[in-house]
């Protein structure tokens, strides 16, 4: 086990993990603690986020909530749940996810098994860098059509298209909204103005952006 210097979160890799193994640690951890894991291939990556990291995802998640207002569109928010296929031997917890086309079929359930359900139409990584295990070929194997990825002050989107992700300057889930530039505009006016300011200052541009 190699432990890394403290970034925005506190990580630890473990190799040789057998799936059963994985899974016998995402069971006794249980669902109600603050780590991330991620699984590829029998590399195992344990993640304690810290205050900054926490920080940057709320706020995004907000910025989410409030896009699907504006935009009129329904979503269900899924936060850091588990995404595994044994049949890939990979699996994933972001740090958060959000099913917004899918939502309809998603609606009601209260489990999740990738082998029958659509996997996240949205899938959020904040201090990307930092990490041991490449997520985007995870994300890519289950199928997620969009993901963001914030490391500070940075924002890159990638959208699955024949297979492969194409980093893109817009949202195709958000109306095409140019978001890899304004959301961490956003983000950094919080730590000028506060939080609720800032959403306020957000639902404005988004509805000035819906005018034009």
């Amino acid at each position: 086990m190699v432990m890394t210097a403290p970034t925005h979160s506190q990580r630890a890799i473990l190799s040789n993990i057998s799936w059963h193994t994985f899974e016998t640690i995402l069971a006794e951890m249980g669902d109600n603690r603050a780590t991330r894991l991620a699984y590829d291939h029998g590399t195992l990556e344990i993640i304690t986020p810290l205050m900054p990291h926490e920080h940057n995802k709320r706020l995004i998640e907000k910025l989410i909530d409030n896009l699907a207002e504006q935009l009129n569109l329904n979503l269900k928010s899924t936060g850091s749940v588990t995404f595994k296929r044994q049949d890939l031997q990979r699996g994933v917890e972001p740090d958060s996810s959000f099913y917004i086309q899918n939502e309809p079929v998603m609606r009601s359930k209260q489990n999740l098994d990738l082998s029958e359900d659509p996997p996240p139409d949205l899938i959020i990584e904040v201090d990307y860098t930092s990490a041991s295990i490449d997520r985007l070929p995870i994300y890519q194997a289950l199928g997620v059509p969009e993901v963001w990825r914030y490391d500070e002050p940075v924002m890159q989107i990638y959208q699955l298209r024949e297979g492969v992700y194409v980093p893109c300057d817009v949202s195709p889930t958000f109306a095409n909204l140019p978001l890899t530039t304004e959301v961490p505009r956003f983000l950094q006016e919080s730590l000028n103005i506060g939080e609720i300011p800032m959403i306020r200052s957000f639902r404005d541009w988004v509805k000035q952006q819906r005018g034009n």
